[in-house]
């Protein structure tokens, strides 16, 4: 059975510095996305002379959101599994290419998750990164190449270890 949900943000730009868009230089690029009484998240553009580098940037968020799609999948599947997972942490990365008029497009993007997993067979645990990868709705929406390179480990039992 097909379902479908719908997702609802607002992005609201707050770079106004007094003069608009009058010049290419005088205005921020820094916005903020909200939605439904959350936090609000400060967003800015990384190419741009008035980015704020304290911001994050939609192409952040894009890797953001490939990484954190797969890892809760790949947290699902070792659930039903019998993997216990202890610790995840994925270094990801995308790479953005700038084309000669400025405009671009995200040509790659690697998971990097490094798991930490208390019982279960370590072949599972490897295995299931193949499963949640085809399943991330994020990873299949995208039209360029995401790689997956886990690394998958066994941590001791925290009771086991003496206090």
């Amino acid at each position: 059975m097909t379902s479908t949900h719908t997702y609802r943000v607002t992005v609201r730009w707050t770079g106004d510095l007094g003069e608009g868009t009058r010049e290419y230089r005088a205005y921020s690029r820094d916005h903020v996305v909200e939605s439904d009484g959350r936090p609000s998240v400060p967003l800015t553009s990384g190419l741009s002379p008035r980015s704020d580098a304290h911001r994050y940037t939609p192409d952040d968020l894009l890797v953001a959101a490939l990484s954190s799609c797969h890892m809760l999948w790949y947290l699902h599947l070792c659930s039903t599994a019998g993997v216990i997972v202890r610790s995840y942490r994925d270094d990801a990365e995308g790479v953005l290419e700038i084309g000669p008029d400025g405009g671009g497009r995200m040509t790659s993007a690697t998971l990097r998750p490094t798991v930490g997993i208390e019982a279960g067979s370590l072949e599972t645990a490897r295995a299931l990164h193949d499963e949640a990868h085809h399943r991330c709705f994020v990873a299949n929406s995208v039209r360029f190449p995401v790689a997956c390179e886990p690394t998958v480990q066994r941590v001791p039992d925290p009771a086991a270890v003496p206090g």
